[in-house]
């Protein structure tokens, strides 16, 4: 198995990140235009909580937030099955760029095949790079959101026609964001995975497990990543 340094090296040289998001200096409007200029067509995030819009309302698990006092920062203090009081980073980005103030989630009842254009979130609370993490909480695992991207863009090709879909594909940024669930909710508490790893064999596991899923996502046709790495 290759090294743990040597994996993020290989990550490294296959994301292709957009380091404007990354200035504080950078006003809304100054964002909006690089992204044009980037001509950048939505957002499809994956990961935890941290970017989980509300996907787990309709699964049956304990893991969901779709009640007060979640959301009491929201919009007329609703709550969405966010975790958190408001929006999350990813709804603050979308705004940025110019899209719409939230990204909703992709199993939300109500989404229109308009918010599909703008982009989705698959993301899962309890969620990680490694499935059993998703398995423990009964909540969506990263194999179940990558097969929930493919139908995401079969829509995509029914809404617009196969050779649009492949050009918003193309320009969509991809946000990744989970990876402390697989300690804190698996390797820590539950014997299956320290019996089989150790710390760093678990730590190269899962940087195997993003590289795999970002060459999932190269391959449907992602070309653009914001990566969120965790540090415990």
């Amino acid at each position: 198995m290759a090294t743990l340094v040597s994996m993020v090296k290989m990550i490294v040289a296959l994301l292709s990140l957009m380091p404007w998001f990354s200035s504080a200096a950078l006003n809304n409007q100054q964002v909006r235009q690089l992204a044009a200029r980037n001509n950048v067509t939505c957002i499809l995030v994956f990961g935890d909580s941290s970017v989980d819009p509300g996907n787990n309302n309709v699964l049956q698990t304990t893991m969901k937030s779709n009640f007060p006092p979640y959301g009491k920062d929201f919009f007329n203090g609703h709550p969405t099955g966010r975790f958190s009081n408001g929006r999350l980073a990813t709804d603050f980005i979308a705004e940025a760029i110019g899209f719409r103030k939230i990204v909703p989630a992709f199993l939300d009842p109500n989404l229109k095949h308009s918010d599909l254009l703008h982009g989705v979130s698959f993301a899962s609370a309890a969620s990680g790079y490694d499935d059993f993490t998703a398995n423990i909480s009964n909540v969506l695992p990263v194999s179940k959101q990558l097969e929930y991207l493919l139908h995401y863009k079969i829509k995509l090709r029914k809404m617009v026609g196969e050779k649009n879909a492949e050009v918003i594909m193309k320009n969509a940024i991809f946000i990744v964001s989970m990876g402390t669930n697989d300690f804190l909710q698996n390797y820590y508490l539950d014997p299956t995975r320290p019996k089989q790893f150790s710390v760093e064999q678990y730590q190269n596991f899962l940087v195997s497990s993003m590289f795999k899923d970002i060459e999932f996502m190269h391959r449907v046709g992602a070309t653009s990543w914001l990566l969120l790495v965790y540090h415990l």
